[in-house]
């Protein structure tokens, strides 16, 4: 996440000399007449910006946000083929058939060859800064936690950690996407590709780079932001709607 404040600076121009005239004068005159016409204009688009800025509501953020994953989600792929299709493909070529082989470890293929949608259920979700407790996060139904979801310390540590399960069929191009808004301006976008896995008991388990958090009088305060799971078909698996803090210190345990 990175937060950038412009600072405008502005200088004059002082001490003409007295004993020029004529073209000169009027040279000087109509410059500053251009120069306060430019100011009125440049501080009339700032106002307008600034309440068009503030008329746009969050929800329309997330929409516009909604249409550019769509654009770029769009990826044109093979008919969908359940386990037992898979192993039957190219099973005279001996690389990509041992390939396959590894992929799917120690799958019973009986149990769901037939399936053909995989599923990923995310278990668990935390946050992890050194030398603090993990911050377990509980995962809600609908994906909407109520109120503050959690609390980072600005200019600290801290990387996010899920486990997950997938069953039924291999799940093609696993991603996280992660987008966050302050006062409805969007601060940070992440995506990261997870990889492709095979349907097995035990959990995946990830860890996501870690990453500081923004200090300061203009980072700290409340986020909104969300996240998603999905996969090559552009299907989701969990999305979450959330708002979090960004405080001096971090929230009592």
């Amino acid at each position: 996440m990175s937060l950038a404040v412009g600072v405008v600076s502005s200088s004059k121009n002082m001490g003409f000399d007295d004993g020029k005239e004529g073209k000169e004068n009027t040279e000087v005159s109509e410059t500053k007449t251009t120069a306060a016409k430019t100011a009125t204009t440049e501080e009339s688009v700032e106002d307008t910006g600034e309440k068009f800025g503030r008329q746009m509501s969050e929800t329309s953020l997330y929409a516009t946000e909604e249409e550019e994953e769509d654009e770029e989600g769009k990826i044109e792929l093979g008919p969908q083929c359940t386990l037992k299709e898979q192993l039957e493909k190219d099973k005279d070529d001996e690389s990509l058939r041992r390939w396959k082989e590894q992929l799917l470890g120690s799958v019973d293929i009986n149990s769901v060859g037939e399936t053909l949608e995989p599923d990923v259920k995310i278990l668990s979700l935390a946050i992890r800064s050194p030398g603090r407790p993990d911050i377990f996060l509980p995962i809600p139904e609908n994906g909407k936690p109520k109120g503050l979801w959690f609390t980072l310390k600005e200019g600290s540590r801290y990387g996010l950690k899920f486990t997950f399960q997938v069953s039924n069929n291999i799940v093609s191009g696993l991603k996280y996407a992660n987008t966050v808004w302050k006062t409805g301006v969007k601060v940070d976008s992440t995506k990261e590709m997870l990889g492709t896995f095979s349907p097995q008991p035990e959990p995946y388990s990830h860890e996501m780079p870690e990453e500081t958090t923004p200090s300061g009088l203009f980072a700290r305060g409340s986020y909104s932001a969300r996240s998603k799971f999905l996969d090559d078909d552009n299907k989701c698996y969990l999305e979450i709607n959330y708002t979090f803090d960004i405080r001096k210190d971090w929230q009592p345990t």
